[in-house]
């Protein structure tokens, strides 16, 4: 006696969600939204002292930057999974040029917070300013200044096209593409400074209250607004 053979039937081929993965998103957004709130944090750290910091907040301050660093990590992770594909699998050219740039922008900053946190170690008994004073300070100025703007705008210019030039749900709604654009563009105006010395207390100077820190205080916080972005196009989808 012969048993009838059971014929396997192919499973369904799996397409493609319609909606970016929730998990991914609320990562995503939940990292974006930490990085704007610690980064007030760490620019206040910035200006509680009107002369030469103390040692403890030097490192304070640097041990927060790579904290925030790494969750701006996650963050870019995160979004990477959440970027629209083609039919292939890939993403566009701009979206992946979007996530390498915010790497580099982070190994960029971990560069310069080394440099930073160099000065009170090598000199302990000593009040300096790292971001003014010391053999390190001037090597972290362009870090800081506009190598950090140039690739953090085009991770912002790139994340926009990819988005705005996809079929796909939008992972960022209309407000917040917008005032990416605008933040990046804000950064970009920011690069000519390195031609302005190294007067911090100068707006303009490239490590300047202005061109430095305050841009530098936008950006991170931007990252939050598109944290807060990607939570409510996920809540509307």
């Amino acid at each position: 006696m012969t048993t009838p053979s059971i014929a396997r039937h192919p499973s369904p081929p799996r397409t493609a969600t319609a909606h970016p993965h929730a998990s991914d998103a609320r990562l995503a957004g939940r990292a974006g939204l930490t990085v704007g709130a610690l980064s007030v944090l760490l620019v206040a750290l910035y200006f509680i002292y009107s002369g030469p910091p103390p040692e403890w907040n030097v490192l304070t301050r640097s041990l927060l930057t790579l904290v925030i660093v790494a969750v701006l990590t996650v963050f870019g992770v995160a979004l990477a999974r959440l970027l629209p594909t083609d039919d292939t699998g890939r993403r566009s050219v701009a979206g992946q040029l979007s996530i390498a740039s915010l790497l580099t922008y982070v190994v960029v900053i971990l560069f310069a917070t080394s440099l930073e946190a160099g000065t009170p170690l090598a000199y302990p008994d000593k009040s300096m300013d790292p971001t003014t004073d010391g053999p390190l300070a001037a090597a972290m100025a362009l870090a800081h200044g506009p190598i950090a703007h140039i690739w953090i705008a085009m991770f912002f210019l790139g994340l926009v096209a990819a988005v705005r030039r996809s079929a796909a749900p939008r992972i960022l709604p209309a407000w917040t593409r917008r005032g990416t654009v605008v933040v990046a563009v804000i950064n970009l105006l920011a690069v000519p400074s390195l031609y302005f010395g190294m007067d911090a207390a100068t707006f303009y100077a490239v490590n300047g209250w202005g061109a430095d820190a305050l841009v530098g205080l936008i950006t991170l916080m931007w990252v939050g607004f598109i944290g807060l972005g990607i939570l409510r196009a996920r809540t509307r989808s």
